[in-house]
């Protein structure tokens, strides 16, 4: 299906992709954690904004 060549270009990839990417994550944190400061409490606002939107839906179709 794959040539040997394929698979090793593949797995080299996803090596060095992941690499990058927990290197960018560590290299960020600090800032991230300095300018995302509240962001937490808009993902539970949304959530429960979901939520509601459900209920009401169910309560309205019952």
């Amino acid at each position: 299906m794959f040539s040997t060549g394929q698979l090793i270009f593949t797995a080299l990839f996803v090596v060095v992709f992941i690499g990058v990417i927990v290197s960018s994550y560590r290299k960020d944190k600090t800032l991230h954690k300095k300018n995302y400061r509240g962001v937490k409490w808009v993902l539970i606002s949304f959530l429960t904004f979901i939520v509601i939107l459900f209920l009401i839906k169910y309560f309205l179709k019952n």
